[in-house]
């Protein structure tokens, strides 16, 4: 941008004499003036000053600056004027020139402002990649922890229940271990990445539930559905609705009255809808397990991964006896 400057006033200096760059070099001091103001609220006033929230100080300090180098260009163009040949020898404007004197003054204002300006905009956005770095790095450490949460109770229930199992119903304990078994490897392998897909996603759940299903009483309905209406590749971030399937079974099952859990999952090009419906029984009032903390892990996760690309409807129906919740993400 100097360079620009530069070289536009050099090419209104006259080239009909010798003295070509010693008139470009005094006609160019306007533009060094302007660089010194940029350059010292650039490197030093808008960083110690400004940033520091000294900005009494930052104004005061710029309009000395400014008036006391307005009025020294404004002086030595005029005695640049005198000295050149294009124009009749006259006396040093002096300094009821007010216009021009305050039209020198505002260009090394802006220029002071535009400095400061594109400092406090680099800042920001150093503190706003940082502050998403801490949330990234926030969401991993969540997830690990969504990791740690599912392994140590689950695949102590899971086991005890494969244990019953062998006693009576061999081929189905070996199926559980193998459906355990895919579970881990999903769970310690393949989920590592930011996103996976969505087959594999699904054959997680699928997984989980089934063998969520070997400890439930028989007045229970389970019911899960995959479905895949899409050309292109759908991926997801994995685990991300384990917690919503987990307080389903966690908070929808009487031991004595009937229950169900309806759980559906589709995806197509443009949309991924997961829709969870379970009984809903009301808890004793020192019952603490509720839904809050998986719900916020998810509510984060989703913000975190979609942004305002998704919608999220959950709560009781109006029959009182119904828990909904239903995500819908726009891909």
């Amino acid at each position: 941008m100097w360079a620009v400057i530069l070289l536009t006033q050099f090419s209104l200096v006259s080239h009909d004499d010798n003295n070509t760059w010693k008139e470009f070099a005094m006609l160019s001091v306007s533009t060094l003036a302007l660089m010194l103001v940029f350059y010292i609220n650039y490197l030093w006033l808008a960083p110690r000053l400004v940033l520091n929230r000294e900005k009494g100080l930052h104004l005061i300090t710029n309009t000395v600056l400014c008036i006391g180098l307005g009025i020294a260009v404004h002086f030595w163009m005029g005695h640049v004027h005198d000295m050149s040949d294009r124009m009749s020898r006259s006396a040093p404007p002096q300094l009821h020139h007010w216009f021009f004197i305050m039209r020198d003054i505002f260009n090394l204002y802006v220029t002071a402002a535009t400095a400061t300006a594109l400092q406090m905009l680099m800042r920001w956005q150093k503190t706003e990649e940082a502050r998403l770095e801490a949330e990234m790095a926030r969401s991993e450490a969540e997830l690990r922890n969504l990791r740690n949460q599912i392994s140590p109770h689950f695949l102590l229930n899971t086991l005890n229940n494969i244990y019953a199992l062998t006693a009576f119903d061999q081929a189905k304990a070996q199926d559980a271990i193998q459906k355990l078994s895919k579970m881990l490897r999903h769970m310690l392998y393949e989920n590592q990445e930011e996103m996976v897909k969505w087959e594999d996603e699904m054959q997680f759940l699928e997984c989980y539930v089934s063998l969520m299903r070997i400890r439930l009483p028989q007045n229970v309905e389970v019911k899960f559905n995959t479905q895949k209406d899409a050309t292109k590749k759908i991926e997801i971030p994995p685990l991300l609705f384990i917690s919503l399937i987990e307080n389903a079974f966690k908070h929808g099952i009487s031991p004595i009255e009937k229950s169900f859990i309806h759980i559906n999952l589709k995806a197509s090009n443009n949309k991924i809808v997961c829709d969870i419906e379970n009984s809903n029984y009301s808890k004793n009032i020192n019952d603490r397990s509720g839904h809050g903390i998986g719900l916020t892990q998810v509510q984060r996760r989703l913000d975190l991964s979609y942004s305002t690309h998704y919608t999220w409807k959950k709560g009781v129906c109006t029959d009182g006896k119904t828990y909904l919740s239903t995500i819908t993400i726009e891909t």
